[in-house]
């Protein structure tokens, strides 16, 4: 399953959830992200034909992040661009997010391994703004649909 998280028609996160199959290749997300994300699930003995990827000069405005929960439960908190909370998700074993747009905080729920994937190279202080988290009352937590 697919899980999109909008606000006023803007994606803010994509969930693709552990419990997703089908047969084949799909990508999920449109050409215009600087960030793909997609699935595939082939037979034995299905090829992919030998290939090298391009150089293909690309500019990215913004660090779109890929975070594949290995183990443990972790709460995202979304946010609209801003910074005013909308409500938050539960990720567990598997589950893989694409964080779009907007803002995002996380609280760990049980002891969490996970997986960060980005453009780079990384600058903390450019790529980063901080701000104020919701107040834990007011934690809205969606459950899966």
């Amino acid at each position: 399953m697919i899980e999109n998280i909008t606000d006023d028609g803007i994606t803010l996160a994509m969930i693709l959830r552990s419990n997703y199959s089908m047969q084949g290749s799909k990508f999920f997300t449109p050409n215009t992200y600087a960030q793909q994300l997609g699935y595939m699930h082939y037979p034995v003995g299905h090829k992919i034909d030998a290939h090298e990827h391009n150089q293909v000069l690309r500019q990215i405005e913004i660090s779109l992040e890929v975070l594949v929960i290995r183990k443990g439960r972790l709460r995202v908190d979304f946010y609209n661009n801003a910074h005013e909370y909308l409500e938050s998700r539960e990720l567990c074993n598997g589950d893989i997010i694409l964080l779009v747009s907007g803002g995002h905080g996380f609280e760990v729920l049980d002891e969490v391994e996970m997986v960060e994937i980005k453009q780079g190279p990384y600058f903390e202080k450019n790529d980063k703004t901080r701000f104020n988290a919701v107040d834990p009352k007011k934690i809205i937590i969606k459950k899966k649909p």
